[in-house]
This record gives structure tokens, sequence and C-alpha cells, in this order.
């Protein structure tokens, strides 16, 4: 069974979570590739799917929001897992109170959830690199509050990725 870890990474925090997630699978055993989801040709060549992107505005990256539309008919029916990274900061709350991996979910969990009936579906804590930031995002971080909106660090939870890929290939396994 070939396992796709696909992925839409805009700044690399999201690919670096699919490759750990990749690397675990292959560690117990599966045989699973992280890829860009704009670089897959061809879906059918593989038996299951943990698909990902960064998560802006509530929404997923285009690439990933388009690939699964559609390879929809070559994803139903096969082991579907989702994942998005966005969230940043070490609080769990954001300043009203509200869950930040609860608040992160993206609106195409919904969506792809009632058409693909995932196995699994997770928002992970992300990474900011003030370094390689965009234009836009730069010019976000200058605004009093931008520090704030943005602030830098890697505050992926690699315990929790890991534990996550191990559940994932305990699902495979047991068929």
């Amino acid at each position: 069974m070939t396992v796709l870890v696909g992925f839409s990474s805009k700044y690399g925090a999201t690919e670096g979570i699919a490759e750990r997630i990749a690397r675990k699978l292959r560690e117990a055993g599966r045989d699973a590739v992280a890829r860009p989801l704009a670089s897959v040709d061809n879906p059918a060549d593989f038996d299951a799917f943990v698909l990902g992107s960064a998560v802006y505005m509530g929404s997923w990256r285009k690439e990933a929001t388009e690939f699964v539309r559609e390879n929809l008919a070559k994803l139903v029916g096969k082991p579907v897992w989702l994942f998005s990274s966005g969230p940043l900061g070490t609080e769990p709350k954001d300043p009203e109170g509200r869950d930040k991996i609860k608040e992160a979910e993206p609106k195409q969990f919904e969506e792809f959830g009632e058409a693909l009936s995932p196995r699994g579906r997770q928002v992970f804590f992300g990474a900011l690199d003030p370094s390689v930031l965009g234009r836009r995002d730069r010019l976000v971080r200058r605004i009093p509050s931008g520090c704030e909106l943005l602030p830098e660090g890697d505050f992926r939870d690699w315990a929790a990725i890991d534990e996550w890929a191990a559940g994932i290939a305990e699902e495979l396994a047991a068929g």
C-alpha cells in the first residue's frame, strides 16, 4: 500500500509536517511519500492519502482545495486523512478565550468531510520565519499588532504530529 502525504505549503511549515508524517509512516513499515499536491499527476497511483494545507483566512490554499475537488472520484472509498497547519504562538486560546486549534479548522474540513468521510482531521500549530515572508506578510508584521498576529517561531508540536502519524500507521496496518 502506497500512501501519499500530499501538501500545499506557502512558507514551508506545512511541508515540514508532511515530511515528518511520511517519515513516521515509513518507520512504521508503510510505503509513504511526501509531495506537493501540485506535483501529483496521478492520484490513482496511491492507495491511501494524508492531505494537508496551510490555512489562511479560514481556508486551505487553492492548490490543495483544487486537488481534492478535481480528484474526488479517485479519493472516495480510499483511506483519507486531512490536516492543516496555521495557528501560531504558544497559547492554546486566543485573546477571546477560544480554542486556537478549533478556530483554525478550515472550511474544507466540513466540505471534504461530507464527500470523503476522512478517517481523521487534525489542525497543527505552524511556524513562521520572517526572513521568508512575502511582501504582504512582511507589511502586516510592521503594523502595531502585526507581530502579535504573526509571531516569529516554530510552534509545531512534533510529539502530537508523531502521535497522529502513528495512529494512521496503526489504522493502515489494521486494514
